[in-house]
């Protein structure tokens, strides 16, 4: 069976459940640990050893990143209502959550925070239907999880336009069906430009980044 790509933050890979198709509310398709620990991801085609950490974004990174006033991904949710989730605990304690979560009805139109290109359509076990896209820069990749269907026309190498409709709210995967939402995540690329490997950061300051945003 070939091996199933797994994603390399901060923090490398530690075993997770055989046979589970990895994705979103798992670290962008991984469980983690401190860097530095050799470990191994399963999934149900098979399993990836961890690649190296890398180097956290900087303070200027994320200031840039700030600054582009990226939208909010969910149609009719202000920054204000947004809540930070990143540094909750999952799967009691064993993991970071490593991204946001923004309630909806089932069914609203998720968007594109900003211009960019759509590299991957994914779906696993516990992310559901997902959608990874990268920035112009090619430096930073935005992943959409758990989303009820896509929106027509979507396809993997096409160009997206900020605001564009990529998907709608849902509760695939490993979300909770009365408890429909968008798992957002940010992640910065490494230099070979891997979907599914990069770095995370806080989506939530990035959204909302200073007074007076509507």
């Amino acid at each position: 069976m070939a091996p199933v790509p797994v994603p390399g933050w901060r923090r490398a890979l530690r075993p997770a459940v055989p046979g589970l198709a990895l994705g979103a509310g798992w670290g962008l398709a991984v469980l983690l640990l401190p860097a530095g620990q050799p470990a191994t991801a399963w999934a149900a085609e098979g399993a990836a050893s961890a690649p190296a950490s890398i180097a956290p974004a900087t303070a200027e990174e994320l200031a840039e990143l700030a600054a582009r006033r990226l939208l909010v991904p969910v149609e009719g949710v202000a920054p204000a209502a947004l809540r930070d989730t990143f540094k909750e605990a999952r799967d009691a304690g064993a993991r970071p959550h490593d991204a946001i979560d923004i309630p909806a009805p089932h069914g609203t139109p998720v968007l594109a925070v900003e211009d960019g290109q759509l590299v991957k359509l994914f779906t696993s076990v516990p992310g559901g239907l997902t959608v990874y896209q990268f920035d112009p820069s090619g430096r930073w990749a935005y992943y959409y999880a758990h989303l009820d269907r896509y929106a027509e026309g979507i396809r993997e190498g096409m160009a997206l336009q900020r605001g564009q409709v990529i998907g709608f709210v849902g509760s695939t995967g490993n979300a909770s069906p009365d408890a429909p939402h968008l798992h957002f995540a940010i992640f910065r690329l490494r230099p070979e430009q891997q979907w599914w490997r990069g770095e995370a950061v806080n989506p939530y300051p990035v959204l909302t980044p200073g007074p007076g945003r509507p």
